[in-house]
């Protein structure tokens, strides 16, 4: 066993270094989800500006989309205009959101709709020709072949490249300016250095921090994409970049057992949250997201459990609409419906809530933005479920967020014609190379170190245990409580210093090495951020047992940047100005 065990730390020493690729590109796009590639569809349609998209996965099936969507969520129906989405968005994260941002996403919509449906979206249409509404927000759509739709016109767009199974890890950063990014292949030894005059991260938020609803072989059925591990905050968070309101965690109500969603339910057959005595309970507690969820929470602590959304009963259609509308985002809802040899009009559906999650596509979790996107690094954006302060943004805000980040590097970089991204200042131009060596030489120490205590895996399980322990889980009902959080803090930040010790067997296995990594700085900032708002704010979401009561000193953002490898916790006023720009 020592004499394999050496055998194997002898080819570890003897692996071939990476192969070195030097890229440039006037902006890079890390990321190619629903915001990533509008990004690029953007820049290509209104400049001839060159464009990098590096996407983990392919652009054909990654980030939200990938199993396709039911329904367009965000949406000015008939009758509707972007304000009324606004005063709902706001009111559902009890007033903590940008306005600027909600109404500059809201503002475009209905006309980004019409763009996808030009790519070939199918949109649902009465015998008037009219977008089929689902309630006040939401329009029926056959999305089941969203993304590659969006694929499709990212590799039809001009002077842009796709660069698929391409992990970026690092952000190249000097002096609060961006000038591009580092990774690795992970099908190929090989790490890229990518230069460029502006970024735009759209990487998605962060899943798997927690215990799952679902263990072993089934712990990646989760609501949110297990591929989506916090890379671009974790990236961001290290580069010294402001972030803003993790500590508004998104957890989803869903179908139990096969996380599928309950709006398609909820509002498609107008089905209520019930308890196992038939007693509708929602609302009683509210009808906000984290109070649907908080209301199922406490029935099932109060011993009405099991919850329910009422199906039984719904006539012939309805079911049958059900039955054929999970096909296209969640198939296994039908499967379990099939199975049981029941429809939906003969069955409630059994509720629950998953473990939390980190969205800025749902919560008000993410970036530091201003109007136009752009984080507190120069030339660095965030779109989509990474940029914070427009929760309910959904796939159309990703969309616009994409558009209007493109639209202001557009704008900014016809003003800084002179920007050369090949003749820097010598100083940084050196800063910038030790970056990118100490980069890959971490890629290279990873590859080259010898399993030991710990595998990846083993790190990762520990860090969930920990967050639902600790830091208000599923197993805790959500709630947690300071002398929690400071256990919580001491153990991941060990884990942090046990990551040091990771080993990669290949690329794959490098990738899940950073991975993890990345979800524990991710952790890191949400404890620190759910320690520092000294109330209950969002039942559930926040639900902190030192402080049960909303407290209005807290009506602000709480926003935490790097320093020095220390976590520093602050607070912003709340934002009024229709154009917010950085001062500090």
């Amino acid at each position: 066993m020592a004499e394999n065990k050496a055998d194997k730390n002898k080819n570890n020493k003897e692996r071939k270094k990476l192969k070195i690729k030097e890229l440039e590109t006037d902006v890079l796009i890390i990321g190619g989800g629903t915001a990533g590639c509008y990004a690029a569809i953007t820049l290509g349609k209104n400049s001839n500006l060159s464009v990098i998209v590096a996407e983990k996965a392919n652009i054909k099936r990654s980030g939200c989309l990938a199993a396709g969507i039911n329904a367009i969520n965000a949406y000015n129906v008939k009758g509707r205009v972007p304000q009324d989405y606004v005063d709902y968005a706001a009111k559902d994260a009890n007033g903590i959101v940008r306005h600027d941002l909600l109404i500059t996403a809201a503002n475009r919509f209905n006309e980004i709709t019409a763009e996808v449906e030009k790519l070939g979206l199918v949109i649902l249409k009465d015998e008037n020709g009219e977008y089929v509404a689902r309630g006040n927000r939401n329009i029926k759509i056959n999305g089941e072949n969203f993304k590659p739709i969006l694929a499709d016109a990212v590799k039809k767009t001009k002077n842009v490249r796709v660069l698929n199974t391409l992990n970026i890890t690092d952000l190249l950063v000097k002096d609060g300016k961006v000038y591009g990014a580092v990774g690795f292949s992970i099908k190929k030894e090989e790490a890229f250095v990518i230069r460029a005059k502006k970024v735009i991260i759209s990487t998605g938020g962060a899943a798997g921090l927690y215990k799952p609803n679902n263990p072993g072989f089934s712990r990646h059925k989760m609501w949110y994409p297990p591929f989506n591990t916090g890379a671009g905050y974790a990236m961001g968070i290290l580069a010294g970049a402001e972030m803003t309101t993790f500590e508004m965690r998104f957890i989803a109500l869903r179908c139990k057992d096969t996380i599928a969603p309950v709006g398609t339910i909820a509002q498609g057959v107008g089905a209520k949250q019930i308890n196992s005595k038939g007693v509708v309970y929602e609302d009683k507690y509210g009808l906000t997201t984290s109070e649907r969820v908080y209301g199922t929470v406490r029935e099932n602590q109060l011993g009405n459990g099991p919850c329910y959304l009422k199906t039984s009963g719904i006539s012939e259609d309805e079911s049958d609409s059900l039955l054929k509308a999970y096909l296209n985002m969640a198939p296994s809802q039908t499967l379990k419906w099939i199975e049981s040899g029941k429809n939906p009009n003969e069955q409630d559906v059994e509720i629950e809530g998953t473990e939390p999650y980190i969205v800025g596509g749902h919560t008000a979790s993410g970036f530091w933005v201003d109007t136009n996107r752009e984080t507190t690094i120069n030339g660095l954006y965030a779109a989509g479920d990474v940029a914070g302060g427009c929760p309910q943004k959904y796939v159309t805000g990703a969309l616009a967020e994409g558009e209007i980040a493109a639209l202001d590097i557009i704008s900014k970089l016809a003003d800084e014609k002179n920007i050369n991204c090949g003749k820097i200042d010598g100083n940084v131009e050196n800063f910038l190379n030790e970056q990118r060596n100490q980069i890959i030489n971490q890629y290279e120490k990873i590859r080259n170190t010898e399993a030991k205590r710990f595998s990846t895996e083993d790190m990762e399980e520990g860090m969930q245990k920990i967050m639902d322990e600790y830091a208000g889980g599923i197993s805790t009902n959500y709630q947690f409580n300071e002398k929690q959080l400071n256990l919580a803090k001491q153990k991941i930040d060990q884990l942090i210093e046990l990551s040091d010790e990771l080993s990669a067997d290949n690329m794959h296995d490098l990738m899940f090495a950073y991975e993890l990594k990345e979800r524990l700085i991710v952790c890191k900032s949400l404890i620190g951020h759910l320690f520092f708002r000294k109330e209950t704010r969002w039942h559930s979401f926040n639900e902190n047992l030192d402080y049960p009561e909303t407290d209005e000193n807290y009506f602000k953002y709480v926003n935490s940047r790097l320093v020095n490898g220390e976590l520093k916790v602050f607070m912003r006023e709340i934002v009024k100005e229709e154009k917010y720009e950085h001062s500090n």
